[in-house]
């Protein structure tokens, strides 16, 4: 029986050797994978070769999302005019005296403007806007040069706020208003512009001035004006600010205070800020 075991002892033998001879030889075996993770545990009996890139046992990185770029800047001087003042209904005899209003005519130095029927001021509601929308276009790089410096005070005289764009060299001069129509029913915005033009701002740079203001608020969701001009543009002969302009220049009438929807908005900062960034925003597509 002895006689039978040897040979298979030398059989076992041999294959035992035969399976460690790679290593005798000097080549090596393949190197062992990382037992951390599971792709890498269940490939760890296959030849290195077999192995595809995928289950790599590198750490694998996790790539994070850069934030946004920020909006770039924008550059160009604007003129804003806060239509009115607070000290104008006091003082008649100031903002009645006839001043020049362009082709030829004249007309008062300014107006107390109008309210809504609960009392809230127009030239209140044009200084908080134009201080809101002075406040996004700074931010943004642009200059921002304002009619006047308070809510407390007289005028200036329309030829004034004029010159006050013209000697700035304004890139935009845009004056923000609200109506005081008396029915009720009256709502919605438009862009008034010098018509026919008395120079070459006053075509087409103001009358793109004026599209691009009208489209900026309609697509920040204010209604067209339903009771003046045609699709929110409304070319006017007689308002002395744009007469008197060299640069491009905008009249925005936002509403009608008389309408109690839209006093609703003008008389709460939520409303003001709205119309505030849909001018601003209005103003950088035209400067762009």
């Amino acid at each position: 029986m002895s006689g039978v075991r040897r040979p298979l002892l030398l059989v076992t033998c041999l294959v035992v050797l035969a399976g460690c001879g790679t290593q005798a030889a000097g080549i090596p075996s393949p190197a062992p994978h990382s037992p951390t993770t599971a792709t890498t545990s269940s490939t760890a009996s296959s030849p290195a070769s077999s192995v595809p890139p995928a289950t790599s046992s590198a750490p694998r990185t996790t790539s994070k999302k850069k934030p946004p770029a920020p909006p770039p800047a924008a550059s160009g001087v604007v003129v804003i005019d806060p239509g009115h003042n607070g000290g104008n209904a006091a003082n008649p005899a100031a903002i009645n005296r006839q001043v020049p209003a362009g082709r030829g005519r004249t007309k008062p130095c300014n107006t107390t403007g109008t309210a809504t029927d609960a009392g809230f001021p127009e030239h209140a509601f044009t200084w908080a806007v134009s201080l809101r929308a002075r406040d996004i276009l700074a931010a943004r790089g642009v200059k921002v040069l304002l009619t006047r410096q308070n809510d407390t005070g007289i005028g200036p005289c329309v030829d004034a706020r004029a010159a006050a764009g013209n000697n700035a060299n304004a890139d935009a001069v845009v004056s923000i208003h609200a109506d005081g129509a008396t029915d009720p029913s009256a709502h919605g915005f438009h862009v008034a512009y010098s018509s026919p033009p008395l120079n070459a701002a006053q075509g087409e740079p103001s009358a793109r001035l004026a599209r691009t203001m009208r489209d900026g608020l309609r697509s920040a969701g204010f209604p067209l004006s339903t009771y003046i001009g045609s699709a929110g543009l409304s070319p006017r002969d007689d308002l002395g600010g744009l007469n008197l302009s060299t640069r491009p220049a905008v009249l925005v009438e936002c509403g009608n205070m008389r309408n109690a929807a839209e006093a609703a908005k003008f008389s709460a900062g939520a409303g003001q800020q709205a119309y505030a960034a849909a001018i601003a925003a209005a103003i950088l597509a035209y400067l762009r």
